[in-house]
């Protein structure tokens, strides 16, 4: 292992939150993971998707009053607002006790102010990233690939996934950050002193930890993660939600839940091991808000080996894993060697085309 860019991170899996749980109990549960994880000597913990509330998008609601209840108000003069509220101040306080970086996701209220003074209002299913070292949030993702329907299905027995009616898709993109005081000894840009002669391949793998947040359906789609292996992302954090049954689908529940495992792990192995990169994936899972979640968090490192999963499927558990950066070289002087294979000229139709088109039928 390379000593200066070995890090302990750790994925904070949650059971179902309840309908009925008040913020503190959540809040409460979220802080105890963070005290198991300061024990462990973890200096970067991640909650799952929606980590504050249920998972509402699971029903149908029309009160405006009721649909706010579950959202954070933020704004670009307050970016990171949530981070203020009694909803996450605690968890800022004890990252700062224990010296631990924490990726958080929620349910965003983004309010703009016109020069009229109209004020419009987007909702996103947001993740941020807080850094104890900057002392302040540093990156914002916003989920991108929503799934499910803006209209609830007509079967009454049918469960529901109305992202696409509560959340606007997201619109920061793919960005790659870095986060600071995770590895020893980072390079800084003041250390490099400019000059024809200078290589910028010579940095490579120096800096601070180069990370990339997805949320759930983002990471069955390769197109969110190319972004992160092409700006050299090291590690990559993303939270989910996913329903383990749904009726109105064929196969028993048991089926249903072995295909959705499996669809699971072979998106995450696959987006860590197609750019060189080490992913950590958080569930919340078991009953919550009347639906079946799966489990399946886990840590894979960037040759797509599950090096460290949660023992349960249904509870609140802590998974570990001590990771070397470095080793993120490997495949990207090898097989993922983009710069050596890719082939920008062939890759046009991804660009140009959203939807499914058949080419030309056969003539006779």
């Amino acid at each position: 292992m390379d000593a200066s860019r070995v890090l302990t991170v750790a994925a904070a899996q949650m059971g179902g939150n309840q309908p009925h749980d008040s913020r503190t109990q959540v809040l409460d549960r979220m802080l105890k993971l963070m005290d198991q994880a300061g024990g462990a000597g973890v200096r970067l913990l991640a909650y799952p998707e929606l980590a504050l509330t249920t998972f509402f998008p699971a029903h149908h609601m029309t009160d405006p009053g009721q649909i706010a209840q579950y959202f954070e108000p933020c704004s670009p003069a307050d970016p990171y607002a949530v981070l203020a509220t009694p909803h996450a101040k605690p968890l800022v306080d004890k990252a700062h006790q224990l010296g631990i970086d924490f990726y958080l996701g929620f349910a965003e209220r983004w309010t703009t102010t016109e020069e009229d003074g109209k004020q419009t209002a987007s909702d996103y299913n947001t993740t941020i990233y807080y850094s104890v070292a900057a002392g302040k949030a540093i990156a914002k993702y916003r989920k991108v690939h929503l799934p499910g329907t803006k209209e609830p299905l007509e079967d009454p027995k049918a469960f529901q996934q109305l992202e696409k009616r509560y959340f606007t898709p997201g619109d920061l993109g793919f960005q790659a950050f870095r986060a600071p005081g995770l590895v020893k000894g980072a390079l800084k840009a003041a250390n490099v002193v400019e000059s024809n002669d200078t290589d910028p391949k010579d940095t490579v793998g120096k800096g601070d930890a180069i990370l990339g947040m997805l949320i759930c359906n983002d990471r069955r789609w390769p197109e969110a993660w190319r972004p992160y292996g092409l700006q050299g992302a090291e590690l990559v954090i993303e939270g989910f939600n996913t329903t383990s049954w749904a009726p109105q689908y064929p196969g028993t529940p048991e089926e249903q839940e072995t295909l959705a495992a499996f669809h699971h792990r072979l998106s995450c192995q696959a987006g860590s091991y197609q750019n060189g990169l080490w992913s950590l994936h958080i569930a919340k899972c078991g009953d919550e808000n009347g639906q079946q979640l799966i489990g399946g968090t886990m840590v894979i490192d960037p040759l797509g080996r599950v090096v460290a999963e949660a023992e349960t499927k249904d509870r609140d558990e802590l998974v570990v894993a001590t990771i070397d950066l470095a080793m993120c070289r490997q495949p990207r002087e090898r097989v993922f060697n983009f710069e050596k294979h890719r082939r920008l000229e062939h890759y046009g139709l991804q660009g140009r085309q959203v939807g499914l088109e058949e080419i030309p039928l056969l003539t006779r």
